[in-house]
């Protein structure tokens, strides 16, 4: 493999700081931001009258304990439900606890996140992913660089970088807003000999931490490729090492501040 220089990647919080709380949840992002996360990773869906919310599973039994699409749901409906219990389900037990905010708990749009981030006393970057196949198609692209734009986010300099699985649905963002940052995500170790032909030049490559665990010579190839490379879901000292050996650029996980320690202890604190 070639040399690569050690380098210091960015840590971004995988559906906010979510091994501590429940993913895609305000709380679960504040705590990201406060424990020093230099980026936020979130999923999008279009709910039933259109708006951007932050859930992974296109149905709601895992999240929101419940059935139903979140595609075919509008937002109010959504609003009531509570996307924070499964993660903790016996909370209720708890007397001494505080009295839980419910803002922080319930259904996460998009917007907020965006302002939330907007308001942040330092930069923050986000990596948002679409998610597909969508009954919605293109749809969802679009309303993202609309609001993207209500933000000024769709220029050069951006904090904002769009992922997904689907090479189609980039270079839908790429017509649309050809400044924004892309990430072509890939988790089968077949589908890059492919994708290296076919993405943009200056793409970057979001393989998973499982297929560079299991095919070095994946990793060789990526290294030549001379792409960025962010990688997810990094949560263990070892997923760590092979990012660092890589040269990554930015490595998503549920543990954010564990990450951020580690790299502390070999890089020295991030300023």
């Amino acid at each position: 493999m070639p040399d690569v220089p050690p380098l210091r990647p960015q840590v971004v919080a995988h559906r906010g700081a979510s091994h501590e709380l429940a993913e895609h949840t305000l709380a679960a992002y504040l705590r990201a931001l406060d424990t020093g996360a230099g980026g936020l990773e979130c999923d999008v869906r279009l709910t039933a009258d259109g708006h951007l919310v932050c859930v992974h599973d296109r149905d709601l039994r895992r999240t929101a304990s419940t059935k139903g699409l979140v595609s075919t749901m509008d937002l109010a409906d959504l609003s009531e439900l509570d996307f924070a219990a499964w993660k903790n389900p016996w909370a209720d037990l708890d007397d001494e606890a505080p009295e839980a905010d419910e803002s922080l708990h319930s259904v996460l749009t998009l917007r907020k996140l965006l302002e939330t981030v907007a308001d942040y006393d330092r930069r923050v970057e986000m990596a948002i992913e679409t998610k597909h196949p969508t009954r919605f198609g293109g749809l969802v692209e679009k309303r993202l660089v609309e609001m993207l734009r209500e933000f000024g986010w769709d220029q050069p300099g951006s904090p904002v970088r769009v992922m997904s699985f689907s090479f189609t649905a980039l270079q839908r963002v790429e017509r649309l807003a050809p400044d924004i940052q892309l990430v072509q995500l890939f988790d089968k170790p077949n589908q890059w000999p492919m994708l290296r032909r076919v993405i943009g030049k200056d793409w970057i490559v979001g393989p998973g931490i499982k297929i560079l665990r299991q095919h070095p010579k994946l990793r060789d190839s990526l290294v030549r490729s001379g792409r960025d490379i962010h990688v997810w879901t990094v949560n263990k000292e070892k997923d760590l090492q092979i990012c660092l050996d890589l040269g990554v650029k930015a490595v998503i996980s549920d543990k954010p501040r564990f990450m951020l320690d580690l790299l502390d202890t070999r890089f020295g604190p991030a300023e």
